[in-house]
């Protein structure tokens, strides 16, 4: 090997030894994506990821209104996190529970609250009990068509046989570019709720 080769390796080293080290943090995140089992405990989302997202359909598809009757495009709360249940207006026990926790995940948000909004989709013409609109004052409440609710939330491939009671048990957040992005089981404990969305809007820049 001649001196010129040989210093030409030599100055190359360093160059290669940069690229290893900014391709490393990339391969790390690639082997853990593939490997679940090798991610840090709390780093996986207790929602289920919604894949592919579903972005908010337009007012024609999706027709809501207010409770005086008004109409509403759900499009309009864009750039926000919005933090959702569905339910029938007589808002049972159940009903109350997931307001609850999106309430109270909504209010322990800190300096981050008004980057997020809670949205109960109601499903039925039954007047809203004023209990309720006493406690869940700051909830947009807009009544939908179920049908038409069911292929946002729930998709088009869902087998779900009664629409009305497939979508009063899960919750969902949508992010700020209006895309569905989670959705959370029957009974999701609170605690793991409220851990997933501060850490959504305290990781992400949007919103």
């Amino acid at each position: 090997m001649t001196q010129t080769t040989a210093t030409r390796q030599r100055s190359r080293t360093p160059l290669v030894l940069i690229l290893l080290l900014s391709m490393a943090p990339v391969l790390a995140a690639l082997l853990v994506y593939f490997n679940p089992d090798w991610r840090p405990e709390g780093s996986v989302a207790y929602g289920t990821l919604i894949e592919p997202q579903r972005p908010i359909p337009a007012s024609t598809a999706l027709q809501a209104t207010t409770l005086d009757g008004k109409p509403f495009d759900v499009a309009t709360l864009k750039g926000k996190w919005l933090l959702i249940a569905a339910d029938g207006g007589d808002c049972q026990d159940a009903c109350a529970r997931k307001l609850f926790i999106l309430r109270n995940s909504h209010a322990s948000q800190g300096k981050n609250v008004e980057r997020l909004a809670r949205v109960w989709f109601i499903t039925d013409d039954a007047p809203v009990p004023e209990k309720v609109l006493e406690a869940y004052k700051g909830t947009v409440m807009l009544r939908v068509q179920p049908e038409q609710l069911k292929k946002f939330l729930l998709g088009d491939s869902t087998n779900a046989g009664n629409t009305t009671s497939a979508l009063a048990d899960p919750m969902w957040i949508i992010d700020p570019h209006a895309n569905l992005i989670l959705q959370y089981p029957p009974n999701a404990e609170p605690e793991k709720v409220r851990k997933d969305i501060t850490k959504l809007v305290y990781n992400s820049r949007i919103g």
